[in-house]
């Protein structure tokens, strides 16, 4: 009898490690608030109490979160000298952008910071070379959070592919603590590309976009090891791209569909 029930035990515990979600979808369902057209609508959008910033490759436009009236722009001369903004984010009044030199190579990197209020451009931080492109950024108990991304496509450096993709851990002033990578079943969905966008969502877990799919990834870290947990996904309807998550109305999701270039207004609810 004690053999049965061990044996059940152990069948038990080896079913329960197939179901793992690894490729299901996460208890959350996304249900569409509304839409509003953006020409800036390229790369992402970051949002505050009061308003959202859309985000192009060298282009930035505000809108009243409330109307979606666009109520300031900020414009660089292309390519001179921000060439690709990414993802961004608002902290304490400053509106932070991730910025590369894509596709070009070999890769650079920054940080470029505007003041929030008055759209004025007024710091920047260079990583160089050497991690790829930064494609988005956040911050989390102190510390800030960045994606490193590399491709498969005309961007690539040599030898390297989208799994040479990692989020970086750094502190306050930039110093690298510690670092990850992302599991093959996300390197596979990247395809020739990599994460567009990531965020820590109101439960404190990690949410990632991949380029073009249209799937907001839910992740954890490991308990050891150095490869980030894919938990499973949740159904969207951008297509990729980076996102942000309402600061002050819990699970309201703000995304963008780039060929449409128009932004996408959701809520995550809980499935019944």
């Amino acid at each position: 009898m004690k053999f049965r029930i061990k044996t059940l035990h152990v069948f038990l515990i080896i079913v329960a490690s197939l179901w793992h979600p690894l490729h299901g979808e996460a208890e959350r369902r996304e249900e569409l608030l509304g839409e509003f057209p953006a020409p800036e609508a390229r790369q992402g959008v970051a949002v505050d109490s009061d308003h959202l910033y859309v985000i192009s490759n060298f282009e930035i436009g505000k809108y009243d979160k409330t109307t979606h009236a666009r109520v300031a722009t900020w414009k660089c001369p292309e390519g001179d000298p921000l060439i690709h903004l990414n993802a961004g984010i608002v902290i304490d009044g400053r509106l932070y952008c991730a910025h590369s030199n894509y596709p070009e190579v070999p890769m650079t990197s920054s940080v470029e910071v505007w003041d929030a209020a008055t759209l004025e451009h007024i710091e920047s931080h260079s990583f160089g070379i050497g991690r790829g492109s930064l494609t988005w950024i956040d911050r989390k108990d102190g510390h800030w959070y960045a994606c490193f991304a590399h491709y498969g496509n005309r961007a690539a450096e040599p030898n390297r592919d989208p799994s040479w993709t990692r989020l970086v851990k750094f502190d306050t002033q930039w110093q690298e603590l510690e670092s990850w990578v992302f599991p093959p079943s996300i390197i596979q969905e990247f395809g020739e590309y990599s994460s567009s966008g990531g965020t820590f969502g109101p439960d404190g877990r990690l949410y990632i976009t991949g380029h073009d799919h249209k799937k907001l990834y839910v992740m954890e870290f490991p308990s050891a090891g150095s490869v980030l947990l894919h938990k499973g996904h949740i159904d969207i309807a951008a297509e990729g791209q980076a996102f942000a998550f309402d600061p002050s109305s819990s699970w309201k999701l703000y995304s963008i569909v780039k060929r449409e270039r128009k932004v996408i207004v959701s809520q995550l609810v809980r499935r019944n």
